[in-house]
């Protein structure tokens, strides 16, 4: 028997690949399903099932490419949902022979009402692993507010009501040294805070976790769940409807995706009215020179999430700037979280703008110290984009709190016309802020470098009383 963790960092999600005998299965694939094929083919087995814990809402999940290149069979729980592609809704308890182990589905509603967790037998019966995908965590469990984004009578009360039953009389039931392989870690927005680590065992679950604390009432329980949950980003729902009805290979969104302009063609396509100019680079590089109303959303972070939390809707027109080479993985990450609809990219990069005399804009930056001998003039605004919980736990005194995540609907809270210096927690979500109004318009808005972390280290700016951090949402 085989098991391997495949990990994305920039969701914090994970898949898995499971093996015995020459026959495997794999668990909450990713969208870009070569990996899988590769292990598989690297170990001599055959790709036999796909097994899904759930309606994904924060990725598009693999399921469809990955059966159509192996002829793997996709399983989901307990479904009446109207799928677009073939598929089948095993039973609660329901096993299935991967080689010589065996791996039930256990029914555990809450997150999701399909929402399912695979238990895997060894050759000698032994209960070896839980996948329990969203269900429960490392030092978590999966919110109960998504499922009402898509069916309506679904309230987080009922779900969360589901979920204790689900802990209590499926999991909890369970042996203690069986190993859990959940579906995300620290920084997935499915859960209010979750661990770092990527596994362990249930038993230390049961004594750490406090979804598994016994003591728990189903109304404490439920109280507790529901505290310090706030508004999902926009793309979930949009990302569980591809998830049922289908979409399109990701090898073929990436063929009609990599279109190469020069300069003068990037400007005419820009400027086409509905158009999203993304550019990609680190933000020191996007502040010293950019194209004009484009939006920095930088490569090395958190990328596919902020795309998916900052633009609408999953058709958005998007033409890219990055470093040159970097544009396929920026097609492939946006189209884990279903943006598929990328128009090509400036061939070269910045730079070929640049040097062909077009109008180039710049964002004005601070260093910490520059604001602080700044800050001695008195009657300074300073702006924190962090989330309200980052907020809450540690701020500058006088600071304004309009969190990045809820931007669309917050932006009649800053002034466009006051010089504002604005800072996150190191400096990314602050340029993706201040370059997302700069293309409303905004043009008052100046960068803290290195953020938060840069200006407390200074320790010459009052700051708020330290108060724990709840939660990560």
């Amino acid at each position: 028997m085989f098991i391997q963790q495949l990990y994305t960092n920039c969701l914090a999600q994970g898949a898995y690949y499971i093996e015995s005998n020459g026959e495997a299965a794999v668990i909450d694939p990713m969208r870009d399903v070569q990996q899988y094929i590769e292990v598989a083919a690297s170990r001599g087995a055959t790709i036999k099932y796909v097994f899904e814990t759930h309606f994904h809402a924060d990725f598009v999940s693999g399921h469809l490419d990955l059966a159509k290149r192996t002829g793997a069979t996709i399983v989901y729980g307990p479904t009446g949902m109207a799928t677009g592609f073939e598929m089948l809704s095993a039973s609660d308890g329901q096993e299935f022979h991967v080689g010589n182990c065996k791996v039930r589905l256990i029914h555990t509603p809450g997150h999701t009402m399909e929402s399912s967790c695979y238990l895997l037998v060894d050759e000698k019966g032994k209960e070896i692993a839980l996948f329990t995908g969203d269900t429960l965590f490392i030092g978590d469990v999966g919110r109960p507010d998504l499922a009402q984004k898509v069916i309506a009578e679904l309230t987080q009360e009922k779900l969360a009501s589901h979920l204790y039953d689900s802990l209590r009389n499926k999991i909890f039931q369970l042996s203690d040294d069986i190993v859990i392989y959940p579906g995300h870690g620290a920084g997935s927005a499915c859960g209010k805070k979750m661990s770092d680590e990527t596994h362990d065992t249930l038993g230390h679950q049961k004594k750490t976790n406090y979804a598994l604390n016994p003591a728990l009432t189903r109304d404490e329980f439920i109280k507790e769940l529901l505290t310090g949950l706030t508004q999902p980003p926009g793309y979930f729902p949009q990302n569980v409807l591809l998830n049922i009805k289908g979409y399109d290979d990701l090898e073929d969104i990436i063929e009609r995706s990599v279109q190469r302009f020069n300069a003068d063609a990037f400007q005419i396509a820009a400027e086409v009215e509905g158009v999203f100019v993304l550019d990609t680079r680190d933000a020191d590089q996007f502040a010293a020179g950019f194209v004009p109303s484009s939006v920095n959303i930088g490569l090395n972070g958190s990328f596919a999430v902020w795309v998916g939390t900052i633009i609408p809707d999953v058709h958005q027109k998007i033409l890219l700037i990055g470093e040159p080479g970097s544009e396929e993985e920026a097609i492939r990450r946006m189209a884990r979280v279903g943006f598929d609809h990328c128009l090509g990219y400036l061939e070269g990069g910045f730079d070929v703008w640049k040097n062909a005399g077009k109008h180039v804009d710049h964002i004005e930056r601070l260093t910490s110290e520059e604001y602080y001998q700044k800050s001695l003039e008195g009657n300074v605004k300073i702006l924190d984009v962090r989330k309200e919980s980052e907020y809450n736990t540690e701020h500058f005194i006088g600071a304004q709190n309009v969190p990045l995540d809820y931007i669309s609907k917050r932006i009649a809270e800053v002034n466009s016309k006051e010089k504002t210096y604005v800072h996150c927690a190191a400096g990314y979500r602050s340029m993706i802020f201040i370059s997302l109004l700069r293309k409303s318009g905004y043009s008052n808005l100046v960068d803290l470098a290195g953020g938060f972390k840069a200006l407390k280290a200074l320790n010459k700016l009052p700051l708020s009383e330290y108060q724990t951090q709840s939660t990560e949402l």
